[in-house]
């Protein structure tokens, strides 16, 4: 906290644009849940995953910021509070990871495999849901595994309270 503000928690959501309906309704869980625990959802600002994150954090009556590829603030989904229009393409992902606290991925793309390997690469604690697991060369698991929630209140607990 700087001269005594304390910034609000900035956990990102992750996850593809064409999901499916267990990953849509988790993430719209998820946001709900961030919203209630007062914290602000960041999140890509397009379908799939992240509309539904960005749906069920408004619906709560929470933040939720949309940090786009493209450079035209109107091409996000209509439940953001605020959009980030970067013209920056896939290099989104990096301002993305950067700007939160933690990530939930839910799903699986390759854009959302390059956000969780991005956070990981940064520090940035990650949970995940429904989504992918990373094995070495061999086909073990990797020595630091990407933690995997059992339910969105889950993924929700151990974002807000990262292991130190």
């Amino acid at each position: 906290s700087r001269h005594g503000v304390v910034r609000a928690r900035q956990i990102a959501v992750c996850g593809p644009a064409e999901c499916t309906r267990a990953e849509w309704s988790t993430a719209r869980s998820v946001g709900a849940l961030l919203a209630a625990a007062r914290a602000v959802v960041l999140c890509g600002g397009g379908s799939g995953v992240m509309a539904a994150a960005a749906a069920g954090a408004r619906a709560a009556g929470g933040l939720v910021i949309g940090i786009r590829p493209g450079g035209d603030p109107d091409d996000a989904d209509p439940s953001l509070s605020a959009v980030v229009a970067t013209g920056m393409g896939e290099a989104r992902n990096v301002v993305l990871v950067r700007s939160a606290d933690a990530v939930i991925v839910i799903g699986g793309s390759w854009g959302t495999l390059s956000e969780l390997a991005l956070a990981r690469r940064s520090g940035i604690p990650v949970v995940s849901m429904l989504s992918w697991s990373v094995v070495d060369a061999d086909g073990h698991p990797l020595l630091d595994p990407v933690p995997r929630a059992t339910s969105p209140e889950d993924a929700v607990r151990r974002a807000l309270n990262p292991p130190r």
